[in-house]
């Protein structure tokens, strides 16, 4: 149980995940400090029950720790994405920020996010597991639909984690999309999604009288082997199901977990509702 009165901060990026985390902290009695990105979070944070919302530019990394120490926040939780393309174009570092990103021998999601996590440390603000106060969203291992992958979909998925685990130890991206053990997707900046929808489009592309493959897509979303839950975390959404739909993909692979499942058993109803199969391997 939380100390009286005590406060967290909340490093929000977009969509639900800072909401759920809000939500979370709020219900297990800690006072909740948002510190939201004009960039990427949503206005709807304002009026989401948070004892104090600021907002700041991505690369005020100063001002940010200013806030925090004033609000006599000591322990913080990153949530909600971040847009990659955000990051290493929209940015305009402040002086703390740009000797920091000076510093960096590789110019990577993962090394920015340590170092801000070293230097909030240094200030006296530890950042926890993002995924601290939202265990049951976890996703829990085996077939988690009505429907369980084929033969060709169990052969899709093999295929697709020996390329994602070869894919996250670079930190370019945590999703392929797989069509007959054929690689016709990887993610890399654009986010998860995105990569979905052009793997449906590279396949509505083929000549259906030429192509050998398999227009049913199958997408392998894992985490990294040495995965930070402070940030970066895989994340799956209703959203996610719909893009899948459209993209005609019809089985989903996580990391049993180390992903969440951002819309709990509504992500279960939706791909239930169209067929389409979601198995996690793993813890």
């Amino acid at each position: 149980m939380p100390a009286q009165n005590e406060k967290i901060g909340l490093i929000a990026g977009n969509g639900k995940f800072p909401f759920l985390v809000l939500d979370a902290a709020r219900a297990q009695g800690y006072e909740v400090v948002v510190a939201a990105i004009k960039e990427e979070t949503f206005p709807e944070i304002e009026s989401h029950g948070a004892a104090a919302v600021h907002w700041l530019s991505l690369g005020e990394l100063s001002k940010l720790i200013e806030t925090f120490q004033r609000e006599g926040v000591r322990r913080a939780i990153m949530a909600g994405q971040v847009r990659h393309k955000q990051i290493f174009s929209s940015i305009r570092p402040d002086w703390r920020l740009a000797k920091l990103l000076l510093s960096l021998a590789t110019r990577n999601t993962d090394s920015l996010l340590g170092a801000i996590a070293k230097v909030l440390a240094d200030e006296g603000i530890i950042l926890e597991k993002s995924t601290w106060l939202l265990e049951p969203l976890l996703v829990k291992s085996g077939v988690l639909t009505q429907r369980e992958p084929t033969e060709q979909e169990l052969k899709n998925i093999e295929y697709g984690r020996a390329v994602a685990r070869n894919l996250v130890q670079h930190d370019i991206g945590q999703t392929v999309v797989i069509a007959e053990s054929a690689c016709v997707a990887v993610e890399a900046m654009e986010g998860t999604d995105a990569t979905i929808e052009r793997a449906g489009q590279i396949m509505r592309s083929l000549d259906s009288e030429a192509s050998t493959l398999s227009r049913a897509l199958t997408v392998v979303k894992i985490a990294k082997s040495n995965q930070d839950m402070r940030f970066d975390v895989p994340v799956v959404g209703v959203k996610t199901i719909e893009v899948m739909q459209a993209a005609g993909a019809t089985c989903l692979a996580l990391d049993a977990g180390k992903c969440l499942l951002l819309d709990g058993q509504k992500i279960i109803d939706a791909a239930n509702a169209v067929g389409v199969a979601i198995v996690a391997e793993g813890k």
